[in-house]
């Protein structure tokens, strides 16, 4: 069938996304001796690198991947915007964001059997937009029901055990263990598993605590595969240090240095979301709207002057080389290199969550992501992978077409 004007044919066998939130390759790389299926599918099945959308961040990429269209077509461009029409800052969690259907909820809706599972309860409403199946987050597994959720009694039926807390590790696990035993349980034609960055945003590649989490992923992908499903691992987003010499948060308050020049402006930062202790609200993209549009040109020269900011683009330039959609991003669009943030005041964001070390993403060098899948690809999705120029939101295209 098509979906958003691409081919998504039925499949014969379970077809399992899952998105590794914040997880670049440099994790696998360095954790390969603990994540033998990982590493069975890498060199058995198939591999390579894939550029995410940008911004790269949770909601945009995750809403990418479920739709197979970038921001320009499906609308979500951040996790937090400017809404014009209600005059404040809000989450852009909402499907009346959503300018187009999911692949899942078309699906779902023509006879296919879907379960989605999310760490995060931020991405549920959006998953389950128009949805006939189960879609239910770990964070809030407890809360499940039939008429919500698809589901109840999560934790006594299907886990057989309580959900970990938000921010520890294991949540992540609990969200592809649960969709391993959904699987166990009952036949789905497509699953969609998608977890939460805070091992990454809190632990570099090759760190014991990142590779007990990535060992315990690796067994529930092991699990999957032994199900007989067609597996497919990406990105959101990949993740950076972003810390000065002594170890405190490398930021630009932009917000507060345009006031500063005279040019008065509103600063969104669409990082924004409940989860703060991950990253403070500091990433490596930023949008700017300006009070005065004549000192655009002003803003823009200014803004390239700063130590750590590498690309500032009017909304016209951001719609041409991100595929954004222009009515969502204000009049600048200001992106970070690989060690800085973007701000808005001291004020406005608590350092204190970030004190000990930032590890962040936004920009284009957290775009560069992999994907892995268990099974070899045909020869023409083999070689398009090959190339370096697929995008994250390929996966479910893949997944239906490639093998």
């Amino acid at each position: 069938m098509k979906i958003n004007s691409r081919d998504y044919p039925l499949v014969d066998v379970p077809i399992v996304g899952i998105c590794m939130d914040g997880t670049s390759y440099p994790y696998y790389e360095k954790a390969a001796e603990v994540m033998p299926n990982l590493q069975r599918f890498i060199r058995e099945g198939a591999f390579g690198m894939v550029k995410s959308a940008i911004p790269s961040f949770t909601n945009p990429n995750n809403m990418a991947i479920v739709t197979g269209v970038p921001p320009k077509v499906n609308g979500i461009c951040g996790n937090f915007y400017w809404d014009a029409e209600l005059g404040r800052e809000v989450m852009m969690n909402d499907p009346k964001y959503l300018k187009v259907p999911t692949i899942l909820s078309k699906k779902s809706q023509n006879g296919s059997k879907v379960a989605v599972v999310t760490a995060k309860d931020k991405l549920r409403k959006m998953l389950a937009h128009d949805l006939n199946g189960i879609c239910f987050s770990a964070e809030f597994a407890d809360r499940a029901t039939l008429s919500e959720n698809g589901i109840e009694n999560v934790e006594g039926d299907l886990m057989g055990k309580e959900r970990p807390g938000i921010y520890d590790p294991y949540i992540s696990v609990y969200c592809i263990e649960a969709g391993a035993k959904l699987l166990q349980r009952e036949h789905f034609d497509i699953m969609y598993l998608t977890t939460t960055d805070f091992v990454q945003h809190k632990y570099a590649p090759g760190s014991p605590e990142a590779n007990d989490f990535l060992s315990k992923i690796d067994h529930w992908l092991g699990e999957l595969d032994k199900l007989g499903a067609i597996i497919g691992v990406t990105a959101d987003h990949g993740m950076q240090a972003k810390t000065n010499t002594d170890g405190t948060p490398k930021v630009q308050f932009i917000e507060q240095l345009l006031g500063v020049q005279k040019i008065k402006t509103r600063v969104i930062l669409p990082i924004t979301d409940p989860y703060v202790v991950h990253h403070g609200a500091l990433g490596g993209y930023g949008t700017v709207y300006l009070d005065d549009s004549s000192q655009l040109e002003a803003a823009k020269t200014y803004l390239l002057g700063l130590d750590g900011i590498e690309k500032v683009l009017t909304n016209a330039e951001a719609v041409a080389q991100f595929e954004l959609p222009g009515d969502r991003i204000g009049d600048l669009v200001v992106l970070s290199d690989a060690s800085t943030t973007i701000g808005r005041t001291p004020d406005w964001h608590d350092l204190d969550k970030v004190k000990e070390g930032l590890r962040s993403h936004g920009g284009e060098h957290s775009q560069d992501v992999p994907m892995i899948f268990n099974r070899k690809l045909d020869a023409e999705h083999a070689a398009r992978l090959a190339t370096g120029t697929c995008r994250n939101f390929d996966l479910f295209h893949f997944l239906s077409n490639g093998f």
